[in-house]
């Protein structure tokens, strides 16, 4: 039974991608009345396969629908708009997660990791920031995992222990941020989908140069604490010559070139927003990808096992994480619609605040959100409606995508409840809590003081 479950995750995961596809494509129109529907289906499973924890979520999501079909005479409108952000993200992250399934099982990205964790100390935190945000547009959370695996291991091969931990530390630091640093900007990146579709007037093609500039703050910062604060060493370490050259690099940038080129001429070319666009680029690169690697060894029989694997089989792996995603977006969502006049009961109104408050206020709120457990998607879809309108702030929608996509960055590096930092603390043998507050609590502080500064800047001055 649970293998039939399984396999009609996988299944139902893939149509609802297609519908999605097909919504921001404008074809067959007459199918979306499935999608709700569909999702409806898929959450009912995963209701039995998941940890009591997740299960939690569903739970809360249920009983935002009871509470609106009590309250709200247009509940079933709300709920269907909950459902298709739910259906968004759930196949947002199956199109992404066919890169990672093949990236992991690629020899020259195995080298381009080791080559990246075995760098000399003096490099090794900007290779590692550099080389990181390469690895985290291709693999998303799972750079974390394969370089975090890397980091330790080579750390691990240190005999002195404080040597030993020192380097984990400053490693798994500089990949945790190199990762959150492409939130800003990435077409990849939940960050920036989720944001751009809440804000009206927003896209990707205005905020990449600006979440470029946020994206170099927090990489700047993070290699700059680490320089002024190097340890000091009671003993002195040997060095070891890194396994390759900087060519080992090269297939991991031809690919991250032929993705971003394609990405912004299909924008160009048509009116198609940046996830619609990723969600066809994506799988369509993982499989010409899967083709190549197995180009000596049945090319087409291979690649095909290797599809019918991942709908059947790995996609059920990721259903803790898909029902946490799917569900916060449809609690934030539906739920909003709640909270909304609930807030405005109290007679509180974004609107009254100076706008260059409300601006930086998004940079600390979303990682405040997250020091109680909410997560940035939970919290961005949240607060959308209370937003007022870019117009009515004075500013470009773009300038509003920058201050919630810094928030979500820096959410990303403190709050104890994200993968980030749960990745990054069970590889270091420590808590969530210590990467987060402890670990990168300076830093926190000063890219949102450094960002709110920019936010501002970017909104007043360019």
């Amino acid at each position: 039974m649970s293998s039939l479950a399984d396999r009609m995750i996988g299944l139902l995961l893939c149509a609802i991608t297609a519908l999605v596809i097909c919504r921001e494509w404008g074809v067959a129109d007459w199918t979306q009345p499935a999608k709700p529907l569909l999702v409806l289906v898929l959450v009912s499973i995963l209701l039995f396969r998941v940890r009591l924890s997740r299960k939690a979520f569903i739970a809360v999501a249920f009983l935002i629908s009871i509470a609106l079909v009590a309250t709200n005479p247009d509940w079933r409108r709300i709920v269907t708009r909950g459902l298709e952000t739910a259906a968004f993200i759930g196949a947002f992250f199956t199109a992404l997660s066919t890169l990672r399934t093949v990236a992991q099982t690629s020899p020259a990205i195995q080298r381009a990791g080791t080559f990246l964790a075995g760098q000399p100390p003096g490099r090794r935190y900007a290779a590692l920031t550099v080389g990181g945000q390469a690895f985290a547009l291709l693999l998303n959370y799972g750079s974390l995992q394969l370089l975090g695996s890397l980091a330790t291991t080579n750390a691990k091969s240190e005999p002195n222990p404080e040597i030993r931990g020192h380097r984990i530390r400053r490693m798994l630091l500089a990949i945790q941020r190199a990762f959150v640093s492409t939130l800003p900007w990435s077409p990849l990146s939940f960050a920036m989908a989720i944001t751009i579709s809440v804000i009206p007037d927003a896209s990707w093609g205005k905020a990449l140069v600006p979440g470029l500039v946020t994206s170099a703050l927090l990489a700047g910062i993070g290699w700059s604490l680490d320089t002024m604060f190097k340890p000091q060493l009671t003993v002195t370490p040997v060095r070891s010559v890194p396994v390759g050259t900087w060519a080992t690099m090269l297939p991991l940038v031809l690919l991250l070139a032929i993705l971003l080129f394609c990405v912004v001429t299909l924008g160009a070319l048509t009116q198609v927003r940046v996830v619609g666009i990723v969600a066809v680029l994506v799988p369509c690169i993982a499989i010409v990808w899967m083709l190549l690697q197995h180009c000596e060894d049945s090319p087409v029989a291979t690649t095909w096992a290797r599809i019918k694997a991942y709908v059947l089989q790995e996609l059920t792996g990721y259903r803790g994480e898909l029902t946490l995603l799917m569900m916060a977006g449809f609690i934030g969502t539906a739920g909003s619609q709640l909270f909304a006049p609930m807030v405005q009961a109290t007679g509180f109104d974004l609107s009254y605040l100076p706008p260059w408050v409300v601006l930086v206020s998004f940079v600390w709120i979303i990682p405040l959100a997250g020091q109680i457990g909410m997560n940035p998607i939970l919290a961005v879809t949240l607060i959308a409606p209370l937003i007022p309108a870019a117009t009515d702030l004075g500013v470009q929608p773009t300038a509003i995508v920058v201050a919630i996509t810094a928030g979500w960055a820096l959410s990303g590096a403190s709050s104890p409840f994200t993968a980030t930092t749960l990745l990054i603390g069970s590889f270091a043998g420590i808590s969530a809590t210590r990467v987060g507050l402890v670990w990168n609590g300076a830093y926190t502080l000063i890219c949102g003081f450094m960002l709110s500064i920019w936010v501002l800047a970017f909104a007043y001055l360019f």
